[in-house]
């Protein structure tokens, strides 16, 4: 390519009916799956349709039908019929004002089962009309690709919790053995497979803050061997995973730092890694790549749009994001995403839909500026 791509991290903003008929589906499911389903593939067309407007090279279904990237799983799994966990917060319990400020963000979709018995795929072909509505919806756009996101089995662990197995290593590679099926069909199926992994950093302030880093790198390396087991048969290339701390407006102080994990996270198979370096957290660690070395076939897909804020980036702080991973890494390695998900949670707005869509446009006008940069330099 002669120039930086652009994608974005997988949800994308649903339609008010979408979410009706989302919430319609929890509380009395079949009730009116037809609608649904109708609003859903009227859904994706839209954003597809948005998508292509603003530019993007790498798009996708924006997640339309899911109430988010991870709990769908318990529908079509076996095992979770455990107790509900309570809702998520951010991981940091001391801001009660902030507490209280998140509330009116919060999902509907508050029901996380515990996993009480073995999982085990009930309900694969639900699955496939997922895949293939998306396929049919996004199929013969102009684009330089498709993707298509799933959760990682250490992330629908931290999600869906162990009540059941010995450990919690045997449940997520029992989850990895179960979700590989999935992982290959969304690749045969044509799609670049996103596999969804906040829990390689997420885990640390929400779980394991008080544990040494020894000891939660040691979590998160298992996390990783499971995730290398479950799409060890399918093509690097074809797979992308995406690391964060979390969508929500948190004060993120005690996140872990990316240089702290990004060995591990780097040992997994997929060619290409997303995570935030948009938010002001994070931004100032496009330097740890002065001293990681970038494996040979790797690229890395840096937010350089921040998926919280409703302030829309000048195009020109988007260029200046780029160029600064393109000097450490190399402009051949560099795909411009996103922090996060715009939609993570069905019904949770944080982001104005209008404004999702001049954040995307001007992701887009600033990797064109880099773009132009880099090459005119280079000749």
């Amino acid at each position: 390519m002669n120039r930086i791509l652009t994608t974005h991290t997988g949800s994308l903003p649903r339609t008010p009916k979408v979410v009706e008929l989302l919430l319609a589906e929890e509380q009395h499911p079949g009730a009116r799956r037809a609608e649904l389903q109708a609003a859903v593939r009227d859904a994706i067309e839209h954003v597809v349709k948005k998508q292509i407007e603003c530019g993007l090279d790498i798009i996708n279904d924006g997640e339309q039908g899911r109430t988010d990237y991870t709990v769908h799983v318990m529908r079509r799994l076996t095992g979770y019929d455990g107790p509900s966990a309570p809702p998520m917060g951010t991981g940091d319990e001391e801001f009660p004002e902030l507490a209280a400020l998140l509330k009116q963000f919060a999902s509907p979709f508050q029901h996380r089962p515990s996993c009480s018995g073995p999982v085990d795929w009930k309900d694969w072909p639900a699955a496939q009309a997922d895949i293939e509505l998306a396929r049919r919806a996004v199929w013969g756009a102009k684009t330089e690709d498709i993707f298509m996101t799933s959760p990682s089995p250490g992330q629908i662990a931290r999600y869906l919790k162990n009540r059941h197995y010995k450990s919690d290593e045997d449940y997520i590679f029992a989850l990895a053995d179960v979700m590989r099926r999935e992982y290959r069909a969304i690749v045969e199926a044509g799609f670049i497979l996103q596999l969804d992994c906040p829990d390689l950093a997420m885990l640390r302030h929400m779980v394991y803050l008080d544990l040494p880093l020894a000891d939660y790198r040691k979590i998160i390396a298992t996390n990783v061997d499971a995730l290398n087991h479950a799409v060890r048969d399918l093509p690097p290339e074809r797979m992308r995973m995406h690391v964060c701390w979390g969508s929500t407006m948190a004060p993120h102080h005690t996140d872990v730092e990316l240089k702290d994990i990004i060995d591990i996270v780097l040992s997994a198979r997929p060619h290409a890694v997303s995570f935030p370096a948009a938010n002001a957290r994070h931004e100032h660690e496009w330097k740890i790549w002065r001293e990681v070395s970038l494996p040979d076939g790797k690229k890395i897909i840096p937010g350089v749009i921040d998926s919280t804020s409703n302030i829309v980036e000048h195009p020109e702080v988007v260029a200046d994001r780029i160029l600064n991973f393109a000097s450490v890494v190399g402009r051949e390695n560099v795909i411009a995403g996103v922090d996060c998900g715009f939609g993570t949670f069905a019904g949770r707005v944080q982001v104005d839909t209008k404004i999702v869509w001049l954040k995307l446009q001007s992701l887009t006008e600033g990797a064109q500026r880099a773009s132009k940069q880099l090459w005119t330099e280079a000749a």
